[in-house]
């Protein structure tokens, strides 16, 4: 066997032994988390502020198996979240040894920042968000219908508004990212600013649950916010590159005319 099949054989180990602790931490946690699964179902029914207009106050479940679906759900994607440092720890255990000193800095440091961003995003979306949003559609139609809230589509709604959030949050950081590699240049972004624009109220039209425009303006002014963070992150990036470039060029004279 030659090294380089060795080298790549240690390496498949070693990704399967970290995954393997990986799905054992995530199943552990969602077990955890089942076991508090109405706890978590009422956390994620609040912004609803006890659904006026549905009747008891409560949403439905209308399939045999619905509720045990969505409790099982939202643990799953409860147990994932809060296993997600161990999750990053062991990502970054296993790409280090490739990376340079520089590298892994910069990767200690952004994995937990991302988390709190993220956390950041999906508090955003569960406090200001949401809670509009639920009473426009649920008092909306409440004149002609009465309202009957399925507490399936209800919590994945929830659910994946608050991933998405989560996600648009992030946008600073991976534009600090991009420029930091040299992808993404500040003066593209700045160009560029008209395109955000339109791509924020779009992006608040599939996130958002409503077609109500002021709901997509309150997702679509964070995102233009979060652009502009983007931005001034994207400078310090090519200054810090540029920095490095200089040092790496110091450093080469120094070694030829030594």
């Amino acid at each position: 066997m030659t090294n380089e099949s060795q080298s790549l054989s240690v390496h498949l180990d070693e990704l399967r032994r970290r995954l393997t602790w990986s799905a054992i931490t995530v199943v552990i946690f969602t077990g955890i988390a089942f076991v508090f699964h109405q706890q978590i179902l009422r956390l994620l029914m609040e912004p609803a502020s006890g659904f006026p207009g549905v009747p008891n106050q409560k949403p439905v479940y209308t399939e045999l198996t619905e509720f045990i679906g969505i409790a099982m759900k939202a643990s799953l994607l409860v147990g994932i979240f809060t296993s997600l440092p161990f999750l990053l720890w062991q990502l970054t255990m296993f790409v280090s040894p490739g990376l340079n000193s520089t590298e892994k800095k910069y990767l200690y440091i952004l994995m937990p920042v991302s988390v709190i961003v993220f956390v950041l995003g999906a508090a955003f979306g569960y406090f200001v968000l949401f809670p509009p949003a639920v009473k426009f559609l649920i008092t909306f139609g409440s004149d002609v219908a009465t309202p009957m809230i399925r507490i399936g589509n209800y919590v994945s709604l929830m659910l994946s508004l608050l991933f998405w959030m989560g996600v648009i949050f992030e946008l600073p950081i991976v534009l600090f990212f991009l420029s930091r590699i040299g992808v993404v240049k500040p003066s593209f972004l700045s160009r560029n600013r008209k395109w955000a624009i339109v791509l924020a109220f779009i992006l608040g039209a599939l996130i958002t649950p409503t077609l109500d425009p002021i709901n997509q303006t309150m997702v679509a002014i964070p995102v233009l916010a979060l652009y502009e963070v983007g931005i001034l992150l994207s400078k310090i990036g090519v200054k810090m590159r540029n920095r490095d470039r200089k040092s790496v060029v110091v450093g080469k004279r120094v070694d030829l005319g030594g």
